[in-house]
């Protein structure tokens, strides 16, 4: 898979979503301080959100303005729903594909939608505690 790694973490409040060095990931429930943060559990695939760098770049957007949490660079994240992942520490499993919504696009621009159907990224579970890190390594369980 060559050279895998977070290049930016995004998280907060809706209106304050913005990028962040590292976030504490909590199983089960999600990223700390992030608008999805579930403390009495994240629906499945609620817990996380990953996009590829490629894909934003593609698009013209940033990690941020797409709404995702974490952005990673090398790796086709859509290969990885129905499997287990390392992201640094904290082991996840991609649940489904993270599809663009009508509110993307009225935060963006029309045609959006679009332009990112299939490659927005994916909906994650967080399996175990750990800190994601802008610069961690992203793996495959094997």
């Amino acid at each position: 898979m060559g050279d895998v790694h977070v290049e930016a973490i995004n998280i907060g409040s809706s209106d304050a979503l913005g990028p962040v060095g590292s976030v504490k990931a909590i199983a089960g429930k999600g990223l700390e301080g992030d608008r999805h943060f579930a403390a009495g559990g994240a629906r499945p695939g609620g817990a996380l959100t990953v996009i590829e760098a490629e894909a934003l770049e593609d698009v013209h957007l940033t990690g941020a303005q797409s709404r995702r949490q974490v952005v990673v660079r090398g790796v086709r994240v859509n290969d990885l729903v129905g499997k287990r992942f390392r992201i640094g520490d904290v082991e996840c499993y991609g649940v489904e594909l993270c599809e663009p919504c009508t509110h993307l696009q009225s935060l963006t621009r029309p045609g959006i939608i679009k332009e990112l159907i299939h490659r927005a990224g994916i909906n994650a579970d967080i399996l175990s505690d750990g800190t994601i890190s802008v610069g961690d390594r992203l793996l495959p369980d094997s």
